[in-house]
């Protein structure tokens, strides 16, 4: 199986994760009037970039050619 049919997985799940969240967190702050508009805001935001952090070290390790990381272990 090729590298580029392995990194598909994680993209298409990041993606998927990311609007989700991004959705979700958009209607409760649509709903809330306040600071925690503000604070339930960021939340979202930092969970999303460390989605993509985590999905470009995940590709990362497959270019590598470490498509099963936990037999290191």
């Amino acid at each position: 199986m090729s590298h580029k049919s392995k990194m598909i997985a994680p993209i298409v799940v990041t993606a998927i994760i990311a609007v989700y969240y991004a959705f979700y967190f958009g209607l409760i702050v649509a709903v809330v009037d306040s600071i925690w508009k503000y604070v339930l805001g960021v939340i979202p935001l930092v969970m999303i970039a460390l989605l993509i952090w985590v999905c470009i070290e995940r590709i990362t390790e497959i270019r590598k050619g470490e498509e099963d990381d936990l037999s290191n272990y």
